[in-house]
């Protein structure tokens, strides 16, 4: 099972890396006298992925199967990660990129960093703001608001 999910998920990344380096060729991958074309660089990327993609096709082709995925064990500390992060992303959505990351700091370094409530606090409220500061006054780029944001006039 894990030789079968390791050769589809190598075989997935080199089709994503194709497709790259051909769209990068199409915008033009090459050294325009102004410097770097549009497509120079996710040329590279592309490459990069492809080569690294055919170097884990070889290496689960050569590796011998086994019957097992992943255990229980190697689970958990996967889904600590997965499900806050699904959390936010939901979140996002509902209550804004800010809230919803302030909550997510929050409640992931309280559950899993197990740090005191006045550094969770103290970053779970400050990483949004200087976030909010840095995209919305200083980029100029807006980020996906809620309530919050629009009551504060934003």
């Amino acid at each position: 099972m894990t030789r079968t999910i390791d050769l589809v998920t190598a075989g997935a990344l080199l089709v994503v890396g194709l497709v790259v380096v051909g769209d990068s060729l199409r915008l033009g991958a090459g050294w325009g006298s102004d410097g770097p074309q549009s497509g120079f660089f996710p040329f590279w990327l592309g490459t990069v992925l492809g080569l690294t993609a055919c170097a884990l096709l070889v290496q689960a082709w050569r590796r011998a199967a086994t019957t097992r995925f992943v255990s229980r064990e190697r689970l958990k500390p996967v889904l600590i990660v997965l499900v806050p992060a699904i959390g936010l992303v939901l979140l996002t959505h509902l209550i804004g990129f800010y809230v919803a990351s302030a909550l997510y700091l929050g409640v992931y370094m309280r559950a899993v960093g197990a740090h005191r409530w006045s550094t969770v606090i103290l970053l779970a409220v400050g990483i949004p703001v200087a976030t909010f500061i840095i995209f919305e006054q200083w980029f100029l780029v807006p980020m996906p608001k809620g309530p919050l944001e629009a009551w504060l006039g934003y």
